[in-house]
């Protein structure tokens, strides 16, 4: 009965899977007595969508999974237990909300279709005694700073950069206390396996240009070995559109994606780089990559669901296809085009693909093709370690013309593979079988 008496703040972790600049966090430790985490592995997540692809395929699911475990070492050091069950939120909360007594729940904001979904699900099974606080903790510019009306967001990325550069300051991090050792309750939830998901095990390949592992711990550490133990941050704009290995880029974007790294954190770390071996064009692009990671986040606040219909945010009524042996030939590397192909197996086999690879892939798919942009979209959902529903799906509107390119401009994959695969390294790596 003592644990019902208790003042607890219960923080729901979304795509938020950290303890360093967690706002949801620090405002239950400042607001109560306890705290306790949760985070659902929710089954809708690992089902097929209508498109035919399971919506978490084992490459992000097992990234997933390493990142939640890191995430509960990480808070047991702050003296918070994390519980964790594979169920839908909508069962999960209300059953511990009732457990410990619970009156306010703490997580990020979200505003995408099926994150609204399962909120007001929670919200229709909860009585009014308990609140849901919600926090924008994914940006870089945080919206209050920017805008009170997301209809002014300008459609065109530049105009939106250097309003922001010129008149928007990025905040500071925000520090995390640490509770007292009284805070940890007894835990007896598991963090599913991959069976457990209903995915394959795997070995990863040795040729993936990504070798890492989920978690905070893991983004750190990559994090302080590209900008101070390697330096390759002074480098980043000569070699973003690398393809082959794992310093041609950050590699940061999977980590950013589920937020067990903050973009303001990269940033911070960024200046303090600077501060110590001076800027340069590549320091400032890394920065210039978070901007255009925010705008597509600041689009889908402005047109919400247009950016999941064919039309997209231009409501343009192109004719698009739907050829199942096409689009399979297409996700097997069986195209006509060697470059296509190499970046697809890559992704097949790894969960990777470079930046310079999926413009391609994504233009081949929607302006040579001429499938259904949604559904290259969906497959890059199920595959990439770092699919992120904004950047997803504005950069897929962007290369089908649906969306923020007011150029509606089409790829030259060969001039491209030339250009980018001069000897043609990489597409000798994925396209060359061998015996052994």
């Amino acid at each position: 009965m003592q644990q019902q008496q208790k003042d607890i703040g219960l923080v729901w972790f979304r795509n938020n899977l950290r303890i360093h600049d967690n706002s949801s966090l620090q405002k239950a430790i400042e607001n109560h007595n306890f705290v306790i985490g949760i985070y659902c592995f929710d089954q809708y997540l690992f089902s097929v969508n209508s498109f035919g692809f399971k919506k978490t395929e084992k490459f992000r699911a097992q990234f997933l999974i390493e990142t939640v475990a890191d995430l509960k070492q990480n808070l047991t050091k702050k003296n918070i237990s994390l519980l964790t069950y594979f169920d839908k939120p909508e069962v999960s909360i209300p059953k511990v909300c009732k457990k410990y007594n619970i009156t306010r729940i703490y997580t990020q904001k979200e505003w995408t279709k099926e994150e609204l979904e399962t909120n007001n699900a929670i919200k229709n099974i909860l009585t009014n005694s308990v609140s849901i606080i919600e926090d924008y903790n994914q940006f870089l510019y945080h919206p209050n700073t920017v805008s009170k009306n997301f209809k002014n967001i300008p459609n065109v990325f530049t105009a939106f950069r250097k309003k922001l550069e010129k008149y928007v300051s990025i905040l500071p991090e925000i520090e995390i206390s640490t509770l007292s050792k009284e805070n940890l309750i007894e835990n007896p939830t598991k963090i599913p396996t991959l069976k457990e998901l209903g995915l394959n095990s795997f070995e990863i390949s040795k040729k993936t240009a990504f070798p890492f592992k989920g978690g905070e711990t893991a983004a750190l550490e990559r994090l302080n070995y590209y900008l101070f133990e390697s330096k390759k941050v002074g480098f980043y704009k000569k070699t973003r559109n690398g393809l082959v290995g794992k310093d041609y880029s950050t590699k940061l974007s999977p980590w950013l994606a589920n937020g067990s790294l903050s973009a303001k954190t990269v940033y911070w770390r960024v200046k303090k780089y600077e501060q110590e071996f001076g800027e340069n064009q590549s320091t400032y692009w890394i920065v210039f990559e978070l901007i255009w990671r925010d705008y597509f986040k600041y689009i889908s606040l402005k047109y919400k669901n247009e950016i999941f219909k064919i039309g997209g945010i231009l409501q343009r009524d192109y004719h698009w296809n739907s050829d199942q042996e096409i689009i399979q030939k297409w996700i097997d590397g069986k195209t006509k085009d060697d470059f296509v192909n190499a970046n697809m197996i890559e992704l097949k086999e790894t969960g990777w693909m470079s930046n310079r690879g999926r413009q391609n892939v994504a233009s081949y798919f929607a302006k040579e093709l001429l499938q259904d942009w949604r559904i290259g979209a969906a497959y890059f959902e199920a595959m990439l370690l770092d699919y992120d529903v904004h950047s997803n799906y504005g950069n897929w509107m962007y290369v089908a013309g649906v969306g923020n390119d007011p150029r509606d401009r089409k790829f030259n994959t060969q001039l491209q593979a030339e250009r980018y695969d001069t000897n043609s390294k990489f597409r000798k790596l994925w396209l060359e079988k061998t015996l052994f």
